[in-house]
This record gives structure tokens, C-alpha cells and sequence, in this order.
């Protein structure tokens, strides 16, 4: 395959003001009520559609509303509730372990700093990046899979990790706007620049796409 362009500063800036204009207002379509169902609803959304996050969320929330119940809760308990989600046997151990973590190291309060939230079971750097943007506006960029396959489409990154591909991304699109190019290339990638099949001909900036290859990181 034929070395790809990397986007140009003209083809940065098109890029930036065809995502402020579209998803200024854009919000995660993870539904919550507050910061614990936030946290929670992201921890479960890795490797798993936000659509079925959403199916499964309200009757583990209405079980343990708190993280105080949910610290207390029966691990197989847990796991019925969330059988239907990826992964649901290490999600189901990781929420019941970041509960009791919240208790014993944050009177039961959800940290809101980023390195805090790290030490949370379940919880890596996109994920508090992620609950950050939402919760907070935080200047931060998160890079899931479709935000990895939306820069290296657009040529904004060629990097083969996330979070190489996330300071490249930082650093490409500096500004106080971090937080709405995260939530835009998010539902760009969903709706648009999907992995299969892209919807080239509703796409934002054509002119600018490098490639309808898809990428994974490594």
C-alpha cells in the first residue's frame, strides 16, 4: 500500500472548523444520572456498543444506586446483571472493587482528577479522560476505536497506539476545543466514517480524507 499524506495545516484547520460548526453541543450518548452512573456507564462501554450500555444500566442503577450498594454487592449478583456486555466477568469484578475503592479512599465521592480516577479499578487513561470531557468540559482528548480510525482516515495520526495517537492528536489540535473533537470524531466515526462501509458521501471534508482503509490500534 502506497505510503499515506499526513494532513496539511490547511487540512487541520478544515478539519477543526467543520467539527466545531457540526458537534459543538455534542454530549456522550451514554445515558447517566450523575457522576457515579458516568463512571460506571464508561467502564462498561469499553469494547461494548454505548446502545447496550444503555439496555443494561437501569436495572443495575435501580439495584445499587450508589456506589455504598455496590461495594456490598454479591459478585454473582452483578454478573447476571451484566452478562449481556462484553467482558462482563472482569467489568463485574472491576466496579464492585472501584465502589469499595471510592469508600475507603474518597468517603464515597467519584474523584474528578483525572490521575485519581486512574487508581480506580477499571479505569484507565481514556476512561478518565472520557468521564472528564463529559463531566467536566475538560480540555482532554480520549481515543477510542473510532476516534483511532477517524485521524488515521483524516491523517491526522499514523501512530500504531492510543496513546501515541493521543498526543498526536494533542498536539495537532491544540486549543481549548479538545474535548469537542473528542466528542465529535466519537459520532463521526459511529454515524459516518464507520469501520465498515463507510457513508463516504455524507462525509464533512472528502477533500481531505486520506484513505477508506480501517485502522485498529495495536
Amino acid at each position: 500500500m502506497p505510503r499515506l499524506k499526513k494532513a496539511s495545516k490547511e487540512d487541520i484547520e478544515i478539519i477543526k472548523e467543520a467539527f466545531q460548526e457540526k458537534y459543538s453541543d455534542a454530549v456522550t450518548e451514554l445515558n447517566y444520572k450523575n457522576d457515579y452512573e458516568l463512571l460506571i456507564a464508561i467502564i462498561l462501554s469499553a469494547q461494548c456498543t454505548d446502545k447496550r450500555v444503555n439496555i443494561i444500566t437501569p436495572a443495575l442503577f435501580l439495584k445499587y444506586p450508589s456506589v455504598f450498594e455496590l461495594a456490598d454487592a454479591s459478585l454473582d449478583e452483578v454478573k447476571d446483571l451484566l452478562k449481556s456486555c462484553s467482558f462482563f466477568n472482569n467489568k463485574s469484578k472491576n466496579i464492585i472493587k472501584m465502589a469499595q475503592s471510592v469508600i475507603t479512599n474518597y468517603d464515597g465521592n467519584i474523584p474528578h482528577i483525572q490521575k485519581e480516577l486512574m487508581k480506580l479499578a477499571g479505569v484507565g487513561n481514556k476512561t478518565a479522560n472520557v468521564f472528564m470531557i463529559e463531566f467536566e468540559g475538560a480540555n482532554l482528548m480520549a481515543v477510542d476505536t473510532h476516534v483511532f480510525r477517524v485521524s488515521h482516515r483524516l491523517g491526522l495520526s499514523y501512530e500504531k497506539t492510543v496513546e501515541k495517537t493521543e498526543a498526536e492528536l494533542v498536539k495537532k489540535l491544540k486549543g481549548h476545543d479538545l474535548h469537542i473533537f473528542h466528542q465529535a470524531m466519537v459520532l463521526f466515526g459511529r454515524y459516518t466514517c464507520k469501520a465498515l462501509s463507510p457513508d463516504c458521501d455524507n462525509c464533512l471534508f472528502p477533500h481531505v480524507c486520506k484513505t477508506k482503509k480501517s485502522f485498529k490500534p495495536a
